[in-house]
């Protein structure tokens, strides 16, 4: 890594082939707040510290998956280094050159129903949109040229999505969310990786819509995913945890 961004974080490297998570979340376990956008800004505070690793973690990554739900809940979002940490843009564009990665992370978005805001900057960037035919022939005359699509006949199927991004090289990932995405990866055991923030904050729950980091699975009491603690760091009262799931 350039050397002021190992001065900050310390070593960090993937596999050539990975798949990893980056969430924050509250002391309570709430990662999402409904229908309040920005969740992630809102639990962190916009805290300096989880925004920098933000933008490490994309700054080594081919591309971020993401559901439709989290674009929607983030209008005017893009999901690069630079977005989130432009004090460093200088050195994230440094790493992804010496990774041989793009100038920028392709942007991928899954979606069934096809409820996307083509508009959305991200979008307009460029990006990839994972859906069914259905969805597929709602968008393809109104998504942007610098888009492209991926059809699943039987609905979006985490295992084969990732095996079609990687035959487009994207060997390594990173999904910012949601819940439900998590979900799908962790079933289908595709997660290598779990990088979690935990904000001193607490959220409270009145509700069924303050998610925690994984939704639409339930995993204990038979299945439960035990994760291998890879790395803690402290900045002030915010946690830094590094997890690995693989040989969990």
């Amino acid at each position: 890594m350039p050397p002021d961004l190992e001065r900050i974080y310390g070593r960090l490297g993937f596999a050539d082939r990975a798949v990893y998570s980056n969430f924050v979340t509250s002391v309570d376990g709430v990662v999402a707040l409904g229908a309040n956008p920005s969740a992630g800004s809102v639990i962190s505070g916009r805290n300096q510290a989880d925004r920098f690793l933000m933008g490490l973690l994309r700054a080594c990554a081919d591309a971020v998956l993401l559901g439709a739900g989290t674009l929607r809940a983030t209008p005017g979002h893009r999901w690069t280094a630079e977005h989130i940490f432009p004090d460093l843009a200088g050195s994230f564009s440094t790493l992804r050159a010496s990774l041989g990665r793009k100038p920028q992370p392709r942007l991928v978005v899954l979606t069934d129903s096809a409820d996307i805001d083509v508009a959305h900057p991200a979008i307009a960037d460029g990006a990839t949109i994972v859906t069914t035919p259905r969805g597929a022939s709602a968008l393809r005359e109104r998504l942007p040229d610098s888009c492209d699509l991926i059809e699943e006949a039987a609905g979006v199927d985490m295992a084969r999505v990732v095996a079609a991004l990687r035959e487009r090289g994207y060997a390594v990932l990173l999904t910012e969310g949601g819940p439900h995405v998590m979900g799908q990866l962790i079933k289908d055991a595709l997660l290598d990786e779990a990088f979690v923030t935990i904000s001193p904050v607490v959220a409270g729950r009145d509700g069924d819509q303050r998610l925690g980091m994984v939704a639409g699975v339930e995993l204990l009491p038979q299945h439960g995913i035990w994760s291998r603690l890879l790395s803690a760091r402290r900045h002030g009262d915010f946690l830094f945890l590094r997890y690995g799931l693989r040989s969990a």
